[in-house]
């Protein structure tokens, strides 16, 4: 650990929401990744549009564009930013849909949290339109794979 002071508390410890207003305008990108394991019947389900509620995909993609763009209202520190892309992949494995999700503004702070939420929309969609036939979906590794913008720059996920 560091010694650097905490950014989202004041002097007195409580929550506050860093002042960005100073920052400069710049283009930021950020990317997030997740899953959802589930069996490969329902993968094959999936496959086929065979599920009993729909499709789930299609209803994975625009929970995934609505998360990000209610992100402030879900992450409480957050700042509201003008999104100007959301792209969803959604990738059908053996027993599992892999979900990424690339964000992108011009604006002053970054867009890791609308891409790692999004993710999240996504697969909690998902598992919401599986329930019925596999009540142990779930969701996993959801996390930031890379960022860019800003001052500090590239950052990617170590393999």
């Amino acid at each position: 650990m560091t010694n650097t002071p905490l950014t989202h508390v004041d002097e007195t410890g409580a929550a506050r929401m860093v002042d960005v207003s100073s920052k400069h305008v710049s283009s930021r990108q950020a990317t997030a990744a997740g899953e959802v394991r589930t069996t490969p019947a329902v993968i094959d389900l999936l496959r086929r549009d065979a599920l009993p509620k729909g499709d789930a995909l299609a209803v994975a993609r625009v929970a995934a564009i609505m998360g990000a763009k209610r992100t402030p209202d879900l992450v409480p520190l957050c700042h509201p930013i003008a999104l100007h892309g959301v792209t969803v992949q959604l990738k059908l494995g053996e027993s599992a849909v892999h979900i990424e999700v690339t964000t992108k503004t011009a604006d002053r702070t970054g867009v890791e949290m609308e891409a790692l939420t999004a993710v999240a929309a996504a697969g909690l969609a998902l598992v919401d339109m599986v329930k019925a036939v596999d009540p142990a979906a779930s969701i996993e590794a959801v996390r930031v794979l890379r960022k860019e913008g800003g001052k500090t720059g590239l950052w990617e996920r170590p393999e």
